[in-house]
């Protein structure tokens, strides 16, 4: 697929780009952790005890400390992914330390907003294929309603008490997931990466070659292991707006991932470290790259389906639930496995199209 490029003159990466831009890159970064780190506490994001309510009231309660976690999370992505794609130009012993702590963290606060999600995610599902008033609208389907499953009296018999279930479930990992996070954030090895992430905001650990070493081809070798898994994918069938095959694994009795999920999550971190990489080549002012955005986002949809689907088929597994619930939560999960495929048709759609750049 032919892309547009920049024009020479306005491409600042027409010349080569060396450490000092990778360099800056991770300062910034590092900067922006330790400010988010900085708002985390001042706005009492890493004390107190885990707060047992929905999580609409929790973001509605401390909407400054969630914001501060979101972007402690942004920066370390961005410090870890360049870390992995530029490791020819650091210091071999403290990348690969950095890397695994710099992950571990950004998962473990990840949990709680996740969990938050899913459950608006499945209750708003819910409420659109019962077409009752028992959940409130909490989330938007990625499709109108009524364009596929239509509200059934039999649904609406269990949605209540499939809600119910979901509500109790996943608030309680929350909940939990909560804790995790402040206990991790209260730990000696969180305060070991706070240390080594503040070094590196003002001194990165740069190899002695890493000024004669250009970050292009670097880059160009991220964006080839996308390209290069994006064509293993099976897109004639994502370009289908229906794949009954992926309805067949979900309610059986193997809890293990939906095995066709897994080279998209796997795309989706590898356009992740792309746009990573393109940051630190453009110096802060990347320009947008529709495609790239278009395909993020289809991406960052598949995911969330992905796992509410595999939400609503552990539900349907719980010990003795009542036929209608558990029918309901049937419906539910099938209705998530569309929306997965319904996402894989639009990154189908958004990377076919030409890349057109817009500062």
């Amino acid at each position: 697929m032919a892309q547009q490029h920049l024009d020479p003159p306005t491409d600042p990466t027409a010349g080569p780009v060396c450490g000092d831009a990778l360099a800056g890159y991770l300062r910034t970064q590092a900067t922006e952790f330790l400010r988010a780190l900085r708002q985390h506490r001042e706005t009492g994001g890493d004390g107190g005890p885990p707060v047992r309510t929905k999580p609409r009231a929790v973001e509605n309660g401390s909407q400054e400390s969630v914001d501060a976690a979101r972007a402690l999370r942004r920066s370390a992505r961005r410090i870890s992914g360049s870390l992995h794609t530029f490791r020819p130009l650091l210091d071999a012993d403290w990348s690969e330390s950095m890397r695994p702590e710099l992950a571990w963290l950004s998962g473990t606060l990840a949990r709680e907003h996740a969990y938050g999600g899913r459950l608006e995610r499945l209750l708003g599902a819910l409420n659109r294929l019962s077409g009752s008033a028992a959940f409130p609208a909490q989330g938007q389907s990625a499709e109108p309603a009524g364009s596929r499953t239509q509200p059934s009296g039999n649904l609406t018999v269990g949605a209540a008490k499939a809600g119910a279930l979901l509500d109790r479930q996943l608030t309680l990992a929350r909940t939990r997931a909560h804790s995790a996070a402040l206990q991790a954030l209260g730990s000696s090895r969180f305060h070991a990466v706070a240390d080594s992430v503040a070094v590196l905001a003002s001194e990165v650990p740069l190899t002695p070659a890493a000024s004669a070493i250009d970050l292009r081809p670097l880059a160009a070798a991220a964006q080839d292991r996308l390209t290069d898994a994006v064509t293993a994918l099976p897109l004639v069938t994502a370009g289908h707006p229906y794949n009954a095959e992926a309805l067949v694994h979900g309610l059986s009795a193997d809890t293990a991932p939906h095995p066709q999920d897994a080279p998209w999550h796997q795309v989706r971190l590898l356009l992740r470290l792309h746009r990573y990489a393109r940051e630190v080549l453009y110096v802060g002012d990347d320009p947008v790259d529709v495609r790239l955005l278009g395909a993020g986002q289809a991406l960052n949809r598949h995911r969330d389906a992905s796992e509410a689907a595999s939400a609503a088929a552990s539900a349907a597994r719980t010990p003795r639930i009542a036929p209608a619930t558990a029918y309901a939560l049937g419906v539910l999960h099938a209705d998530q496995r569309h929306e997965v495929e319904a996402a894989r048709f639009a990154f189908h759609q958004a990377w076919q199209k030409e890349a057109v750049r817009t500062p």
